[in-house]
């Protein structure tokens, strides 16, 4: 099994930063909700509060959309183009995609390019509530051996150091930047 993060790895870019400005500018009511992130993140910014929580509180903006569903449609729609020329190449039905972004977001893009296995924060797109943590660092890990058990990572692929957890659970890693891939040096 092969396992890929998504933003900045296979997605050219952080969709969950893509998807609140796409909202931001289709549905201007979550503006009303800008002090609220400003606040909450000042306050993860000084680490009074912890990323899932942040995150938390940020989602809260979803409340203000109308339709959420045909909202990440088009969002999608309008940046599958992003997901990368090289993941598409290699591609294999069992790749397993590991993401601190909601899993509702990420699954509408895998669903577009025919991958089932998904792991990723799990938040209820209507409130911005979490169920558990936010799926990063090592709850990556955490939340793999849940369903995997000890089934062993071929290849592990991302852009990000804080993903190293997970790369030590492969046989081989490879370090993603600007869509070049090269081998992780730990």
């Amino acid at each position: 099994m092969n396992v890929y993060d998504f933003d900045k790895t296979i997605y050219k870019e952080d969709s969950t930063e893509n998807f609140v400005f796409f909202c931001l500018k289709k549905q201007p009511l979550v503006l009303l909700h800008l002090p609220v992130i400003i606040v909450y993140g000042s306050m993860f910014l000084i680490k009074v509060i912890d990323k899932t929580s942040f995150k938390e509180k940020l989602y809260g903006y979803f409340k203000y959309i109308k339709n959420i569903d045909e909202l990440l449609d088009e969002f999608v729609s309008d940046n599958i183009h992003k997901i990368q020329p090289w993941y598409l190449n290699q591609k294999q039905d069992d790749d397993l995609i590991i993401s601190a972004s909601p899993e509702f977001l990420v699954r509408k893009f895998l669903d577009k390019i025919e991958i089932k296995n998904l792991i990723a924060s799990r938040v209820d797109k209507h409130t911005g509530k979490y169920t558990g943590l936010n799926c990063y660092h090592e709850e990556k890990v955490i939340r793999y051996k849940e369903i995997y058990n000890d089934t062993i990572v071929d290849e592990f692929y991302s852009d990000s150091l804080s993903d190293t957890p997970m790369a030590k659970l492969a046989k081989k890693a490879y370090f993603v930047s600007d869509g070049v891939v090269t081998d992780w040096k730990f």
